[in-house]
């Protein structure tokens, strides 16, 4: 293990401040580290090292980060002057004007970014495989994916390329990757991390950003930097006191977990996973916390064809601003075969059908709140399966193949998408193959804190940032 490796972000950014090292020097070491690695995992697709020396050179601020390298998903977090395609042919050439908010809060504490990571067209799968980019492979094994849509952050960041990485999550894109990777991945509470002035929130209310990282704090530190309204915005959750990272020092008491083995939809459960949701379980037991065997009863139906609605309103709505925006009609080659199809259902979808879509989730939330009465936590796989093989669920598939591998792949993730509430995805399981196995905890609207608070003690008791997978930079 290179020394280095044995800090996250924080720890790097307290030995620049302390002068043990500076910003260009971890800068080139990302960069060559970067260069080593990328060729087998496919992660960085954007490469901005000129701008991150000038960002440099022109003066770091002195946030709680400063001097770490970090790279941004190439989707939702703008870069000015630099390209983001989005995963997509369709806007390969797409400069964006001005910073995002998240970019913008990311320089403040100090960050300095390099590059962009991969993701699938419009982050519409949960493997990073697009037709732009091809397929970003995951580093415990290169035959396997690195999830979605965040997998270029995850693989570079379990390659150990960076620390952390920013990522988003329409429908499970943080925790998916993280799970797939072996990382810590938190999607915040819906409202909590702005897309920006005038931006909304994805997806009909789906979408919300974050990051992957190796450590809990790091996630619970970049929080505390990101977080927080923006111009206009109306769905804001309350702030803990003393913000995130405190959350990481104080013991979570005595929760009672209510542990969901089956998913909602009826999927299959790996025997895998299902061992590893069990030992999870236990260690929560032994750390003094009430586990129980609870139950969840969803409109299914509803729900998916209100993700579905969402979705292709907000896919065909991209896709005719841009052919707008070029004068011309979107090619066929420029725009794969299942965002097509999503793109054409969404404009189908009628004012009826949104507002229902609307009302599944909120329906959805009602129920899920229940639980909350009995209840600190919810318990269950990110997953019902390990990381599987490339191709299964790209996005030139037949849509009904797709859709039935997303399915199986990922049925527990989108729900707390679609009621807004925060969840997350923890490293503490690894199979005889030796790949990782998430396992997710959701807490209330606006209690990221509770979740980091036990996040930081699972990570005591069972610590992963030292597990390194097989293909990594050193």
């Amino acid at each position: 293990m290179d020394e280095l490796d044995r800090y996250d972000a924080l720890g790097l950014a307290d030995l620049v401040r302390r002068r043990e090292i500076d910003a260009t020097a971890l800068l080139e070491r990302a960069i060559a580290r970067t260069e080593a690695v990328n060729g087998q995992i496919n992660a960085v697709v954007l490469r901005h090292y000129d701008l991150a020396r000038a960002q440099i050179a022109a003066g770091l601020p002195d946030g709680p980060f400063g001097g770490v390298p970090f790279l941004l998903k190439d989707l939702g977090a703008a870069l000015a002057g630099t390209v983001m395609t989005q995963g997509s042919r369709a806007f390969a050439d797409d400069v964006s004007e001005a910073d995002a908010t998240v970019t913008r809060r990311a320089k403040a504490a100090g960050l300095v970014i390099f590059g962009k990571t991969a993701t699938p067209e419009f982050g519409l799968t949960t493997t990073t495989e697009s037709a732009l980019w091809g397929a970003t492979r995951n580093p415990w094994n290169l035959d396997r994916i690195a999830g979605g849509s965040s997998g270029g952050s995850a693989a570079a960041v379990a390659a150990r390329i960076v620390p952390m990485a920013h990522a988003s999550d329409g429908g499970g894109s943080i925790r998916v990757p993280a799970a797939c990777c072996g990382l810590f991945g938190l999607k915040p509470s819906r409202g909590r991390v702005p897309y920006g002035p005038g931006q909304g929130i994805g997806w009909n209310g789906l979408s919300t950003q974050h990051a992957v990282t190796v450590s809990v704090r790091d996630s619970a530190a970049l929080l505390d930097a990101l977080a927080g309204p923006d111009l206009g915005d109306s769905i804001v959750p309350s702030q803990p006191q003393g913000g995130f990272l405190a959350a990481v020092g104080r013991a979570p008491g005595k929760l009672r977990i209510a542990l969901i083995e089956s998913a909602a939809s009826g999927a299959a459960v790996h025997p895998d996973v299902r061992a590893g949701l069990a030992d999870v379980a236990a260690l929560c037991a032994s750390l003094g916390h009430q586990v129980e065997i609870a139950g969840l009863t969803l409109d299914v139906a509803a729900l998916g064809a209100g993700m579905g609605a969402s979705m292709g309103v907000d896919i065909a709505r991209k896709l005719d601003q841009r052919a707008q925006a070029l004068g011309r009609p979107l090619k066929d080659d420029e725009i794969e075969p299942i965002t097509a199809r999503i793109a054409e259902n969404g404009r189908l979808v009628t004012g009826r059908a949104y507002a229902d879509a609307r009302r599944a989730f909120d329906v959805a939330a009602a129920r899920y709140a229940e639980l909350f009465e009995s209840f600190d936590l919810v318990l269950s796989p990110t997953l019902a399966e390990p990381p599987g093989a490339l191709k299964r669920m790209s996005l030139d598939l037949d849509i009904g193949d797709y859709m039935r591998a997303i399915g199986a792949f990922t049925p527990y993730t989108a729900l707390h998408n679609q009621i807004g509430v925060p969840a997350m995805s923890v490293p503490l399981v690894w199979n005889a193959e030796n790949l990782p196995l998430g396992m997710m905890f959701a807490a209330p609207y606006g209690r990221e804190d509770l979740l980091i608070s036990l996040a930081a003690q699972l990570e005591a008791a069972r610590p992963w940032k030292d597990r390194l997978p097989p293909v990594r930079a050193n």
